[in-house]
């Protein structure tokens, strides 16, 4: 399957061949095409379809009991979420790095983490 973004795209407002670019919001990378002259940008449609569901994921709050499993508590992740990490091929590991972050409030970081402040 040919990509929309392989073929030449003209600026509607000036047309101006437009080049293709990287832009990123909230720590999601879009694949786009930059107009050199008047800055219009045209983000590609899958990755902007990825992005809302991941705004609507986000903003999703899920309701998971916690259970005793031997001296430790466990909390189970939804489907949901998982499956979305892994088709936004990040890196998911067995182990991951559990953080308190604050009174009421434990961080779970998959794969790679950043370094915190």
């Amino acid at each position: 399957m040919t990509d929309i973004f392989d073929n030449t795209i003209l600026c509607k407002k000036c047309n101006t061949k437009m080049e293709r670019a990287r832009i990123t919001k909230n720590r999601f990378l879009f694949r786009a095409v930059v107009c050199p002259k008047c800055h219009e940008k045209i983000i590609h449609p899958v990755d902007e379809q990825e992005y809302n569901r991941f705004i609507n994921l986000k903003n999703k709050e899920f309701r998971v009991k916690m259970r005793l499993v031997g001296n430790s508590y466990a909390v189970s992740i939804p489907k949901e979420i998982v499956s979305f990490m892994e088709e936004q091929e990040k890196v998911m590991d067995e182990m991951v790095r559990l953080c308190f972050e604050d009174i009421g409030r434990v961080s779970l970081n998959f794969g790679k983490v950043l370094n915190r402040k």
